[in-house]
């Protein structure tokens, strides 16, 4: 049906970074269809009273993992709440397509997504239909079984295209030219379906410690796969680099910046690190950032404005492998809990703990002062303090030792926190005032137990634009719809004009925030019951429009499913004329 809403009385701030104006947004038919001072209202359309409020395209969400989650969660909340009107997937080279043309390859998919992601096996098993080979066929599926409230795009991930060709080999060496030849048919099948391009990893080691298989890739591999995306305008190349762990970044940044410029393709790395550990890194990629500026070349840094904080529980995070605490992810690879306690009981594995705890990544990141211990199984506690405080009321000398003991006292479901790096703020807001930035690399869809990267974009709004005022509304609301949608090659939205598709929020600014993170119990156990993830109750929005159709209208999701699986210079029009 033909949703007809006239927004009067608002500010519209349109995307571009122009200045704000008073104006009346007319919407027909899933687009803008008219903008100018005092509309009057006619055929029956329903007026929408913008007063107070700002009127701004729907906001891109540039980095999530939402693949698996939308077969079990289509209603992808908190998205509505927070004006979200666009989710692009498949990053840090995981997606869920293509897999072998014998159907195998899929337990290697699912623990990568489990890992890395913290996207729970048991649904990704039984509510997935696993029926494709190629991207393609994985669109196909995804358009007929799944309906969100949010347009859905994705990547063509490395990791997956690799494990379809070589196998278990890709995890082992470099690929022969036959194999390099498969791979090209797959990202050629995959763009022209209309994934947003190719992203790829050199960042993550598996919980084995092993280079994800994108790592073993070579210059010829990467300049063939480059060459196919070169083929295809809007299609772009995202690379998740190590400013983390071994600190490869700057080299690797640069090296398949060359290779981008060979190809002709543009490239997104994620990206500039904005903590406060990561500055001798970020002093180097501002010079590699500003001489791909000054060469005009299609490079875009990726970021994110918000405090990590990891959410660490005993049976499925993947922070102690990434922080080099192998013995304790032994611990959280032990499935029975008695078996459990009892390995963090036994003198041998503390010795072996408490050396990887003094030796590994863990000394920037877990320490008795930036463990928090949250929350109790069985209500031992103590709980809402550090965990240097337990260590001092109990007499222990070490920290792993001392985790060990409050996880045994309070059980193995108990849960602490990794209390964050800080950020330097210098650093973020140079970069959403930079032309050539993507902002808002937020992870939403993924670490449901972790952090829910869901209404970063609002706490942007808040922090930097209404509360600090660092940045103009029109900057904020550029760097969060425009400038997303330029990169990536979004070209029917992300900015408020006539003929544009009607992706649309309305909000007062003085009355949204990122709210604290809640429990929501809609995730399949395999038991027949539910478990939690972390979500937030709504910013909220007074208005969030998608193609034309409202998704949450003053305080409440309105069960409408109007998003679509788009791609780079796509529009839906078939789509929107079949609703």
């Amino acid at each position: 049906m033909d949703y007809r809403t006239l927004i009067r009385n608002g500010t519209v701030v349109d995307g571009t970074g122009r200045p704000a104006y008073r104006a009346d947004v007319r919407i027909r038919a899933g687009r803008i269809a008219e903008i100018a001072p005092q509309l009057e209202p006619r055929d029956n359309e329903r007026v929408f009273d913008a007063s107070g409020c700002y009127v701004t395209p729907g906001f891109i969400e540039a980095h999530n993992h939402w693949d698996a989650a939308v077969w079990w969660s289509p209603n992808m909340e908190p998205f509505p709440g927070y004006g979200v009107t666009t989710s692009i997937n498949g990053n840090c080279g995981f997606s869920l397509a293509p897999l072998p043309q014998d159907g195998s390859g899929r337990d290697d998919i699912v623990d990568i997504f489990n890992f890395f992601e913290d996207i729970p096996e048991v649904p990704m098993r039984g509510a997935i239909p696993w029926d494709w080979h190629t991207w393609s066929d994985y669109k196909s599926t995804h358009e007929r079984n799944v309906r969100t409230p949010v347009n859905f795009a994705s990547f063509c991930g490395h990791i997956p295209m690799r494990l379809a060709v070589m196998g278990e080999a890709a995890w082992e060496r470099a690929a022969t030219a036959e194999e390099v030849e498969r791979m090209c048919a797959l990202l050629d099948d995959a763009l022209a379906a209309g994934a947003m391009g190719l992203s790829s990893n050199q960042l993550d080691h598996d919980k084995h410690d092993r280079p994800l298989p994108s790592q073993l890739a070579d210059d010829t591999e990467y300049l063939a796969l480059l060459g196919i995306l070169a083929r295809y305008p809007g299609a772009t190349f995202q690379l998740i680099i190590d400013n983390w762990m071994h600190m490869t970044a700057t080299k690797v940044v640069e090296r398949l910046g060359g290779l981008c410029e060979q190809a002709g393709v543009p490239y997104q790395w994620a990206g500039l690190p904005t903590l406060d550990f990561q500055q001798q890194a970020a002093s180097e990629q501002w010079e590699l950032h500003e001489r791909f500026k000054a060469q005009n070349l299609p490079f875009w840094t990726g970021f994110t404005h918000v405090q990590f904080m990891f959410s660490v529980d005993f049976k499925r995070t993947l922070i102690f492998a990434q922080l080099g605490l192998q013995p304790w992810q032994d611990i959280v690879e032990i499935t029975d809990d008695q078996a459990k306690l009892a390995a963090l009981a036994d003198p041998e594995w503390r010795a072996r703990a408490r050396e990887s705890w003094d030796s590994g990544f863990s000394n920037n990141a877990f320490t008795a002062q930036s463990v928090f211990l949250r929350e109790s199984e069985n209500g031992s506690g103590p709980v809402g303090v550090k965990l240097e405080v337990f260590m001092q009321a109990e007499g222990i000398d070490h920290p792993s030792d001392a985790l060990a003991d409050w996880v045994i006292r309070n059980g193995t479901d108990s849960v602490a926190l990794q209390d964050g790096w800080g950020k330097v703020q210098e650093t973020i807001i140079r970069l959403l005032k930079d032309p050539r930035s993507i902002p808002n690399v937020s992870d939403a869809g993924a670490h449901g137990k972790m952090f829910c990267g869901a209404g970063d974009n609002v706490l942007l709004l808040t922090e930097y634009v209404r509360d600090g005022k660092h940045l103009t509304i029109e900057e904020g609301i550029n760097a969060l719809t425009g400038r997303q949608a330029e990169f990536f090659g979004l070209s029917d939205r992300g900015v408020l004009q006539v003929g544009m598709l009607a992706d649309v929020c309305v909000f007062d600014l003085a009355e949204i925030e990122r709210r604290p993170e809640e429990k929501l119990w809609d995730i399949p156990d395999g038991s027949g019951g539910r478990t939690y993830r972390y979500i937030r109750p709504a910013a909220p929005m007074r208005l969030t429009i998608v193609n034309g159709i409202p998704t949450f209208d003053q305080g409440v999701f309105t069960g409408k499913f109007p998003g679509r699986f788009i791609g780079p210079h796509r529009g839906i029009e078939r789509a929107i004329a079949a609703e």
